[in-house]
């Protein structure tokens, strides 16, 4: 992967800008960065290996060279889109649900940001806002995909079971399309962002909907709950002790119960 073959793979798309790194410490402090200097909106930040990537709640995220797609797009939400801030997250996992279906692999998402192939972690979302006083600035969605299967991290390294997308097609795919695909169903899915059928569309690719899960909250015991849905900002609702508690993305760590 190099600036010539992104450039040709992704020219159809309306990108207002690029930049692709050999090596970086993290895509999405260099899209914060960039974001600071006025990039326009769905700008792009690219790069074949990551020495500092990071998940959500600061852990670590695994991106050896050429193994990956470690990318973060610069979105400046419009005054619609501001309304809905919290879908952000549920707009990168539904584009990249569809992006791995056309390979003929089903994906499901972990909420809030994970998404799954049997039951296994093959990507990651992590989505960081920037703020001007009360509004919405930019919102940085940066996503880490297991493309090859070098691209797994040890597993004394692993908080859940991972796989990678060659593990799962037994060949490995093509990152260049699996970006472009991507992007073009994230730009699709956005222009759908306020409607009632991204939400319906994100809560039908939902893993362990209808089942038995145990919620770990910082500090907190664990609960063990039905997952039921989503609510309209992306909440997750659960049945926990015939209560009904809507959680918040950001509060929760989701495992299956044991």
């Amino acid at each position: 992967m190099n600036s010539q073959e992104l450039q040709a793979a992704l020219g159809d798309l309306p990108l207002s800008g690029l930049r692709f790194f050999e090596s970086l410490g993290s895509t999405n402090d260099e899209a914060l960065k960039w974001a600071s200097q006025a990039a326009g909106d769905f700008s792009l930040v690219i790069a074949d290996e990551q020495t500092r990537g990071r998940g959500r709640l600061g852990r670590k995220w695994f991106t050896p060279p050429q193994t990956a797609l470690a990318f973060s797009l610069i979105l400046r939400p419009t005054v619609a889109e501001n309304n809905y801030p919290a879908r952000v997250t549920g707009l990168g996992s539904l584009a990249l649900v569809d992006a791995v279906s056309k390979l003929g692999v089903r994906a499901q998402i972990k909420w809030p940001n994970d998404v799954l192939i049997n039951g296994k972690k093959t990507a990651g979302i992590l989505v960081e806002s920037v703020w001007s006083g009360e509004s919405l600035d930019a919102c940085i969605l940066g996503m880490g995909v297991n493309v090859l299967t070098s691209s797994v991290p040890p597993a004394d390294q692993l908080s859940f079971p991972a796989t990678s997308l060659e593990n799962e097609l037994g060949r490995p795919p093509d990152r260049l399309e699996l970006l472009h695909d991507t992007l073009s169903s994230l730009l699709a899915w956005r222009s759908r962002l306020g409607s009632e059928e991204f939400i319906k569309s994100w809560a039908a690719s939902l893993a362990f909907q209808g089942r038995q899960i145990q919620l770990i909250r910082e500090n907190e015991p664990p609960l063990n709950g039905e997952l039921l849905g989503l609510e309209s900002d992306g909440s997750l609702r659960i049945m926990v002790n015939d209560n009904l508690l809507t959680v918040k993305i950001g509060e929760i760590h989701l495992r299956p119960s044991v």
